[in-house]
């Protein structure tokens, strides 16, 4: 389009060239033609001009979003805290980025766009995904420069590491214990407040992280994923088979360092080593006594709650010890051998 001096040029000059020989009412026509273009091409440009103001005339001072009209960018500012950041509507959590608050908001809406083409397992972020798919490769890209293991993703390389080095520098200010990953702290703080925002849908029992959640949907999926090559007893969870494998190989990872007696399982050496220094720390609350495994505080309290588990199946009596029962089975076993 012509800019509007341009047109009055060619007005003026059309008017010069043709005055003497155009008939006044053609002139008049001619005229009123011009004066019609100019107009409209004066309300191009206005709207043009209008249309780029609305595009940039409602910019968010915070993160540089713009919007066409007020009641948008009104409606945008909602989701920023007053520290700048997204806010979650749902839950309030916050991100630095709209980008992460959107990867956030799926762990609210279940959305799981990424699957995986092997097995069809779903996840809410490309990079679940690519951590997923090593399982099925077998690559592990990520390995100690100490040992040499090598992991599938860094965060457990950085767990592994504090094997080494002994670093823990995420203390639980409840109890002490340390951590040296801040997302464990996370979890491990909600055991102290009883928190527990991941539930099942099915029997409605909270966990206080989601990876024990989806653990748990393996009880009622019937899923054990993991077997035994040497018996083929399978096993919901990778670390069980780890610890069942023992049993076949006679492993004893874990050793007394005042002693020198071995076990199988890290549980057994804890209750161990209270017997070289004492410890007794599972109390009754109702008595004050305290023992040194749990499991005893467990058959303890049947005391107080008169709670009898296991039952004679000949004479139907009752014992809050199943060594007690098996004790009491032997008199239905000597009573037989004296009728016969």
């Amino acid at each position: 389009f012509m800019e509007i001096q341009e047109i009055e040029q060619v007005v003026v000059k059309w008017e010069t060239d043709v005055f003497m020989v155009t008939p006044k009412d053609s002139e008049s026509e001619r005229d009123e033609e011009l004066q019609q273009n100019n107009d409209e091409n004066h309300t191009i440009k206005q709207n043009q001009l209008i249309e780029t103001q609305d595009k940039s005339s409602y910019p968010c001072g915070i993160c540089d979003e713009t919007f066409t009209k007020n009641s948008l960018l009104t409606k945008h500012l909602k989701i920023h805290t007053d520290d700048g950041l997204f806010s979650c509507k749902i839950c309030g959590k916050t991100s630095s980025r709209k980008c992460h608050l959107d990867i956030h908001m799926r762990t609210h809406t279940g959305e799981k766009p990424f699957l995986c083409n092997l097995c069809g397992k779903g996840f809410s972020q490309k990079g679940h995904l690519t951590i997923h798919t090593r399982t099925h490769t077998g690559e592990r890209p990520f390995s100690c420069k100490i040992c040499e293991k090598g992991f599938i993703e860094k965060g457990l390389l950085t767990d592994h590491m504090s094997v080494h080095t002994g670093e823990r520098p995420f203390p639980c200010k409840i109890c002490g214990k340390s951590f040296s990953r801040k997302s464990s702290l996370t979890v491990h703080v909600r055991t102290h407040v009883a928190e527990k925002p991941f539930s099942c849908e099915i029997c409605g029992k909270g966990f206080c992280a989601k990876a024990f959640l989806n653990l748990h949907m393996r009880v009622h999926t019937g899923d054990r994923p993991f077997s035994c090559v040497i018996c083929g007893k399978t096993y919901t969870q990778k670390s069980h088979l780890s610890v069942h494998l023992r049993t076949h190989t006679g492993d004893r990872p874990f050793s007394c360092t005042l002693c020198g007696k071995s076990f199988q399982y890290k549980l057994s050496l804890m209750e161990h080593m209270t017997i070289h220094t004492g410890e007794r720390p599972f109390l009754c609350k109702v008595c004050g006594k305290r023992f040194r495994e749990k499991c005893h505080l467990t058959v303890h309290m049947r005391i107080h709650t008169g709670e009898k588990p296991f039952s004679c199946n000949i004479c139907e009596k009752r014992f809050c010890k199943k060594c007690n029962l098996i004790l009491h089975m032997r008199n239905h076993v000597s009573e037989n051998s004296v009728s016969c």
